[in-house]
């Protein structure tokens, strides 16, 4: 990663204003592998997600990021150093599923983001399968996440962020492999898509689950890098 001490110096500072302000606290650390490729999958409430979700893992990420995030004054420079690469969402990347693959086929670790954009009304929204597709592909287990109350403290809709307490959640990693029947494979990451949004949202609080059952069926149209 480019300026890992940029890294540890933000991550540090980000660590003491998170305790202070948001008086965050993390479920489960001893969950996330120490080591190895791994594929950290939370929900996304907030600018902040991927620093808070950062916080307790001594081991650098790398981190998929909406490509405009990375342009904003102050946050965007933050963003990159924290190891940030820029994807367009509005289409099938191949430059970003690129990157996604060196970095885990290379034994490190990877945040994404299954829903593809921050929340706007604070209810979980669909899982896209372009992270179950990187799991298949890379053999890198999955790391669930579950971010609380990152909405109230800093939404969509919000300028400054609020003095909320935030939780986060580290889940039991999942081990994924390809069906048998390549047949099969739309519906298996279906399925697994539907799973993991499940996982996440079992340490939501009522408000913060989709409004009806097909919140919960991603999309296989769809995903981070579309049709690739």
């Amino acid at each position: 990663m480019n300026k890992l001490w940029l890294f540890q110096i933000s991550r540090w500072l980000v660590a003491v204003v998170s305790r202070l302000y948001f008086r965050i606290e993390f479920e489960g650390v001893e969950r996330v592998p120490k080591s190895g490729a791994m594929i950290v999958a939370p929900n996304h409430v907030s600018y902040f997600d991927p620093f808070w979700v950062s916080i307790p893992i001594a081991r650098p990420l790398r981190y998929m990021t909406w490509d405009r995030m990375t342009r904003l004054p102050i946050l965007g420079p933050l963003i990159l150093a924290y190891g940030s690469f820029p994807v367009d969402i509005t289409k099938g990347d191949r430059a970003a599923l690129k990157a996604s693959l060196e970095q885990l086929r290379a034994g490190g670790g990877l945040m994404i983001f299954p829903e593809g954009a921050r929340t706007k009304s604070g209810r979980l929204q669909e899982f896209k399968p372009g992270v179950i597709r990187l799991a298949l592909d890379t053999g890198a287990p999955i790391v669930p996440v579950t971010i609380i109350g990152g909405y109230r403290a800093f939404s969509p809709h919000h300028y400054f962020p609020r003095p909320f307490k935030v939780r986060i959640v580290y889940h039991e990693p999942i081990h994924l492999a390809s069906p048998e029947e390549h047949s099969k494979l739309k519906e298996f990451q279906h399925d697994q898509a539907a799973r993991l949004q499940s996982i996440v949202a079992s340490a939501l609080p009522p408000e913060a689950l989709p409004k009806n059952s097909e919140s919960s069926n991603p999309d296989l149209s769809s995903g981070q890098f579309g049709d690739l």
